[in-house]
């Protein structure tokens, strides 16, 4: 056993190197994918550590500098993201696909067709996402949409969302770069770029407090850092793959068609994810109060750490699973998937099994003596993160194999029975009925469905 132990973990570290394997064999190739899916786990893991390290230095400075109220005002306008994050219709998601499936043939034309399309489709997107804000701007009264009072922060609610939604609007056709990189196996180098854009950005904030410029300047360092550094990743890596580049020659109607189709099915499924699981504070608020939220906000965030943690690793793998499917390469995603689920359960079980017995103790060392979660309610967030990322393994091997109409269809069941059993849960059984209700609803109408199909679909890929 501990030979097997110890033979794996040299296996493992043999995958940690720059130079690629030679992927002129099935080996070589099983081999590459894994690397890759490494790398950028551990891009990944320093960005996220690189913007916690930002939101430490910034938040001090900007307080100090902006006083309560603006700050307020900058957090809630720069949390527009996550209500605007489905603009894309989906369809950077859909270019993810159609480029590793375009890899794992070795279609170089089928890859510059479908980024050069879901280039100028994006750009229609943000040409009417601009359009229409600007027909609204003037009618929209922004200071009383953010609740502001003083003269300062009235005058600067308005410009400030519009300097973001113009880099927001702008960076959906050039996040174009960053999804076919990740279609492409090379999400080390998409999460670089995005970490240079959070450095880029905190220095651009730094700037603007010294010049003692107002809040859409800020906002604007805030937001255009990661947009410079985006427009420097799309000069990298198409300036090394010109006949990748965006161009209106290399655009396909059928492409078009196809990744807006796939992207429209994305949009469902992210849609109906947020429904099921961002309604929770929500549901909490209206019907045991707002204070029952902290009691319930404060160990999700716990819990959290797990699935976040694990999907930094199961990421890569969407696109791996994609470019193997495309070349009939289904020993490796069948072997792919059981390590998975087995590095799933390694990692839920034992943090949810901890947590449920420590957990008293850790948020009163974190948050003191105003947060004392129950039992039940910590078995409820056990049962969740092992759930989630159980979930996990099975979206990533769907979404790499394009199966996303069954997920559409499955998270809407979940998403519907989610909400219902959490009315129908928080009244009598208090804040565990709500966590349980997701648990249970993600269980009966997502997992056991998948289980059921998943097997009948690799047999059916296999022939």
């Amino acid at each position: 056993m501990a030979l097997s132990l110890w033979t794996r973990a040299k296996n493992g570290m043999a995958l940690f190197r720059l130079r690629p394997f030679d992927t002129s064999t099935e080996e070589g190739r099983s081999k590459e994918r894994y690397r890759r899916a490494l790398l950028a786990t551990l891009a990944s893991a320093f960005a996220r550590a690189v913007v916690l390290l930002i939101g430490l230095v910034s938040v001090p400075l900007t307080v100090g500098y902006l006083g309560a109220e603006r700050f307020g005002l900058w957090m809630t306008v720069t949390s527009l993201v996550a209500l605007v994050s489905f603009a894309d219709l989906g369809i950077g998601n859909g270019l993810i696909n159609a480029v590793a499936a375009a890899d794992g043939r070795g279609d170089r034309e089928g890859m510059a067709r479908a980024v050069s399309s879901a280039f100028f489709l994006l750009a229609a997107v943000a040409a009417l996402l601009g359009l229409g804000f600007a027909l609204i701007y003037a009618a929209v009264p922004w200071p009383r949409v953010f609740n502001v009072a003083s003269p300062q922060a009235a005058a600067e609610a308005g410009p400030a969302v519009a300097v973001f939604l113009a880099c927001f609007a702008l960076g959906l056709p050039l996040g174009v770069v960053q999804k076919a990189q990740l279609g492409a196996q090379e999400g080390f180098a998409s999460n670089l770029w995005q970490c240079l854009g959070s450095v880029l950005g905190l220095v651009g904030v730094l700037a603007a407090i010294a010049l003692e410029a107002g809040l859409p300047w800020l906002v604007l360092a805030m937001s255009g850092g990661p947009l410079v550094a985006l427009a420097l990743n799309w000069g990298a890596f198409f300036g090394a793959r010109p006949w990748l580049r965006p161009r209106w020659s290399a655009v396909s109607a059928a492409e078009a068609r196809a990744v807006s189709h796939i992207g429209l099915l994305f949009f469902v499924l992210q849609v109906a994810g947020a429904v099921a699981y961002a309604s929770d504070n929500l549901v909490i608020a209206q019907l045991l109060g707002p204070e029952a939220v902290t009691e319930y906000a404060v160990p999700a965030r716990l819990f959290l750490i797990a699935p976040t943690l694990l999907g930094m690793v199961l990421n890569p793998l969407w696109p791996a699973y994609g470019e193997a499917a495309a070349r009939g390469e289904m020993a490796w995603v069948h072997r792919t998937l059981r390590r998975s689920l087995a590095a799933a359960l390694l990692v839920a079980a034992p943090f949810a099994v901890a947590l449920v017995a420590l957990g008293p103790q850790i948020i009163r060392l974190w948050v003191g003596d105003q947060v004392a979660p129950s039992l039940p309610l910590l078995l409820g967030f056990g049962a969740w993160t092992l759930v989630s990322c159980l979930g996990g393994v099975v979206a990533m091997l769907l979404n790499g194999l394009t199966v996303i109409r069954f997920q559409a269809v499955t998270a809407t069941l979940t998403a519907a029975v989610a909400i219902g059993l959490k009315l129908a849960l928080a009244g009598p059984a208090g804040l565990p009925g709500v966590i349980w209700a997701s648990a249970i609803a993600s269980i009966c109408c997502t997992l056991i469905p998948s289980g059921l199909y998943i097997p009948r679909l690799l047999a059916q890929k296999e022939r």
